[in-house]
């Protein structure tokens, strides 16, 4: 017994089998017999001879007076022949035509329900060869329209979410969001349980935050983000979970907000690692990735769920890179990043961000490297970070504005010079404007306590500058 009869069985479990041991030899069985062996027999063909088995097959059809498990055995054993072996779709949708009509009596539900899911995952999954997309259309319409006649609500959604999947992973965008109105519109329809609704609407959100993550239309992504972390009433599979948390994660990434994105990440690795998805190794360098550009000094492998995979092959560079980054060796970081082009540069997200990583390490070694020191050249700075002599100056400009080094560059002399004496003179008026506040807060005190201070008139206002101006002089000499 193969794989599609092993199926057929399952699929009968919701059935009842009667055995009748009747003498009288009246019945159909012999018929039955030789249908069976017909299949079996064309069956055996199907490798080394399609063309026959596929008349075999048809012979088998044409036979049964009515409708019956193997006719509807014969026309799903043709479609699978024509389409991944004669590699002749519009021949093998002909004949998955005719296999829906035996879905509404014919076979059990459960069967007819598997027998569907399986012809449309090769037919969607390219694996009779390339299919163009309206005869990819044409098998879906022909199987919405046989579960709408058949009443089979849920594995017509079911149907809708796949062809939807399909359409986004080939790129069909305009065809995907006609989908997904469809989609919606079938969801805000009465009749069904809340919880099946909401589990439904992730489905299309993660369906929509993907494609929107990926024509960049970051305004609706976020709406759809927004509406998709408001949906309550769900029990949703956690791998979808985790695709609307790592869009979001990009999305806080596109943003620059690092600690957002670092959120997200975590959680869609989480998601991802309780649904056994591979998608959880790629996610998890995304969220080292923003939790090193949060500046943060955690360690990202040092939590439960993350500690598993610190030795992973994939996922070894990246920790190298979390302790250069710790260690702000950016020349280990820098071998690291040419090293690993496979596992980190290669992917397109990561590479975005590489830039604003390095340059992050680079000015803190910046820092580091002229704390001693009173006079630079930036040609000596250049060197040391192994970068252009423009980009060490980009980047004094921007520690300068930004207050971390207190100096000037002298672009002549192409030197930077830094002012320690006014440093300390800053620090020294910031100490003492500080000094001067705990004075005025002392003195406010005194006087709301000195005796008198609360009735009015000029006489209680100078007892009380008097006394606050005595304890002051008692206090600080």
């Amino acid at each position: 017994m193969d794989d599609d009869d092993a199926d057929y069985m399952q699929g009968s479990e919701d059935e009842d089998y009667g055995f009748d041991y009747s003498d009288d030899g009246s019945g159909d069985e012999g018929g039955s017999a030789d249908i069976e062996n017909m299949y079996y027999t064309a069956k055996s063909k199907k490798e080394d001879n399609p063309e026959q088995a596929l008349k075999e097959f048809r012979a088998i059809v044409e036979k049964e007076q009515e409708k019956g498990d193997w006719g509807f055995k014969a026309l799903k054993q043709s479609t699978k022949v024509l389409f991944l072996q004669l590699r002749r779709p519009q021949d093998a949708l002909k004949t998955y035509q005719e296999l829906l009509k035996y879905t509404k009596s014919a076979v059990t539900r459960n069967y007819s329900e598997k027998t569907i899911n399986g012809i449309l995952n090769y037919v969607g999954g390219g694996k009779g060869g390339p299919v163009d997309v309206d005869t990819l259309e044409k098998f879906y319409q022909a199987t919405k329209k046989a579960l709408q006649e058949a009443r089979n609500d849920r594995l017509s959604a079911k149907t809708n979410l796949n062809l939807a999947k399909l359409w986004l992973d080939r790129k069909e965008y305009p065809r995907l969001a006609r989908l997904l109105r469809d989609l919606h519109h079938a969801t805000n329809a009465d009749g069904e349980d809340q919880a099946q609704k909401g589990t439904q609407l992730l489905e299309i959100y993660a369906l929509e935050i993907q494609m929107y993550n990926e024509t960049k239309n970051f305004k609706k992504l976020k709406e759809i983000y927004n509406a998709a972390n408001s949906v309550r009433s769900a029990i949703p599979h956690p791998r979808i979970l985790g695709v609307i948390k790592e869009c979001g994660g990009k999305m806080w990434m596109g943003e620059r907000n690092w600690a957002r994105a670092t959120e997200d990440f975590f959680d869609s690795f989480k998601n991802y690692d309780e649904a056994g998805s591979p998608q959880r190794i790629q996610v998890l360098k995304y969220l080292v990735l923003a939790n090193m550009l949060t500046g943060s000094e955690v360690n990202p492998f040092d939590s439960q769920e993350t500690k598993p995979y610190k030795n992973d092959p994939q996922i070894k560079a990246m920790t190298d890179l979390v302790d250069a980054y710790q260690r702000r060796d950016v020349h280990a970081a820098e071998k690291i990043l040419r090293e690993n082009r496979a596992t980190i540069m290669d992917d397109l997200f990561i590479r975005m961000y590489i830039g604003e990583l390095l340059r992050s390490l680079r000015t803190q070694y910046l820092i580091d490297l002229i704390k001693p020191y009173t006079r630079l050249e930036l040609s000596f700075l250049a060197k040391q970070l192994n970068v252009e002599l423009e980009e060490v100056e980009e980047l004094l400009i921007g520690l300068i504005l930004e207050g971390k080094v207190e100096g000037r560059i002298d672009q002549v002399a192409m030197r930077l010079e830094l002012d320690r004496k006014q440093a300390l003179e800053k620090k020294r008026y910031t100490a003492l404007e500080k000094w001067t506040d705990a004075l005025e807060s002392i003195h406010a005190a005194v006087i709301n306590k000195a005796p008198g201070a609360s009735r009015g008139g000029p006489e209680a206002g100078m007892s009380a500058e008097m006394f606050s101006s005595r304890e002051l002089e008692a206090r600080w000499g």
